[in-house]
């Protein structure tokens, strides 16, 4: 009896098609756009080595921990092939820069944080992304990045087609600015790659250095993060340095000075997704009323924002700094004194540098006062 062997054939799989597939998933997905990239970062490895080695990572020591790994894919992830690189806008209507950063007792935070927090929305809908293609195709590879692993995103973004990096090292898109969040796809099949973005848009426009608050874009393309307003607000653990409390004013969380004045931003697009939208007890808020929460309000209403990372602590400390940098108020005075008594060593040394600066407005304004007066006495008839 004879015997037979069945052998079954897996269709060849159309990679061209499936990579067009892939972007259209991926716009249905809510992802402004999709691009691919092979995964060869090699030509980044000297600048990379280069800031870590100047020290401008600062206390982020996980930027250096995992070596060039953040530009070796393929060593992050075993087997990875292509990254599919996508991004997902994220201004909100009626973002109110330039009126919230002029109002010196309004809190300032950075317009991506006013809302929900991008890494899981974004994470999940990657994850989404990958069981597609490997419903389609089969058994799949793949694995999600949301800023949240040692992954060059802005490099490899930039090899996917999808803008160039400004002076200030953001990506920039000239449809779009610079107003969205990047996302990485790893994948372990040979997919067609996109074109890499050759134009450069920048010229010799160097707003973004130039106004800096506090001068932390050190030369085109690279930023020294121990000057960033957003590491002070976000990433420094400890006491902010005292030379640059004063330029961060009220911006409390984050800053956004490099991406206002950048010209390709008159395209900005409104995002589509709600959960960018901002909550009404972080927009336009008092620094006073936020510097009122207590833990428990704070963490309530940090809920699902990226905002809660940093604590009740350092947001305490960021505020104080803002409330120092505010007008004279006896307000805050009363404010930061009552707060004094029960406050942390980090915060209570932000909170005394405050009360110097409102005091010292105070006196300043008073002498103004009797100065005017005596103007004022000077002109008055002898009998009045």
């Amino acid at each position: 009896m004879a015997t037979f062997l069945l052998t079954v054939t897996t269709p060849a799989i159309d990679y061209e098609q499936l990579a067009l597939q892939i972007k259209q998933w991926g716009k249905d997905l809510g992802f402004a756009e999709v691009g691919i990239t092979d995964i060869d970062l090699t030509k980044h490895e000297a600048q990379l080595q280069r800031w870590l080695d100047l020290g401008y990572h600062g206390e982020m020591e996980y930027m250096a921990a995992h070596g060039m790994k953040r530009a070796r894919p393929a060593e992050l992830v075993p087997g990875t092939q292509r990254v599919i690189s996508v991004k997902m806008n994220y201004l909100p209507p009626d973002a109110s820069f330039a009126k919230n950063l002029k109002q010196t007792d309004k809190a300032y935070i950075s317009r991506y944080a006013l809302g929900r927090d991008y890494h899981k929305l974004i994470r999940n809908r990657l994850k989404k992304l990958g069981q597609q293609i490997e419903q389609h195709i089969g058994q799949l590879g793949f694995r999600p990045f949301v800023d949240s692993a040692p992954v060059l995103e802005r490099q490899l973004a930039e090899k996917a087609g999808l803008g160039w990096r400004g002076k200030h090292s953001l990506l920039i898109n000239k449809e779009a600015g610079s107003w969205f969040f990047l996302g990485e796809l790893f994948v372990d099949i040979p997919l067609p790659i996109d074109e890499e973005n050759s134009f450069e848009g920048c010229g010799k426009c160097v707003a973004c250095m130039t106004l800096c608050p506090t001068g932390a874009i050190v030369e085109p393309y690279v930023v020294d993060a121990r000057k960033c307003i957003s590491y002070l607000t976000i990433e420094l653990q400890g006491a902010i340095p005292e030379e640059y409390r004063p330029l961060l004013g009220n911006r409390v969380y984050g800053c956004d000075d490099c991406q206002l004045v950048c010209p390709w931003n008159r395209y900005g697009q409104i995002t589509d997704e709600a959960d960018f939208h901002p909550r009404t007890q972080l927009k336009d808020q008092d620094l006073l009323a936020l510097f009122a929460w207590d833990e428990a309000t704070f963490l309530k209403n940090t809920e699902g924002s990226p905002i809660r990372r940093i604590g009740h602590e350092r947001w305490l400390r960021n505020l104080a700094v803002g409330l120092g940098n505010a007008d004279y108020n006896e307000q805050i005075i009363d404010a930061l004194e009552q707060r004094l008594t029960t406050a942390t060593p980090l915060v209570a040394e932000h909170i005394e540098w405050a009360l110097d600066q409102q005091k010292n407005k105070r006196q300043l304004k008073l002498r103004k006062t009797a100065r005017l007066i005596r103007i004022v006495e000077k002109g008055l008839p002898r009998d009045a």
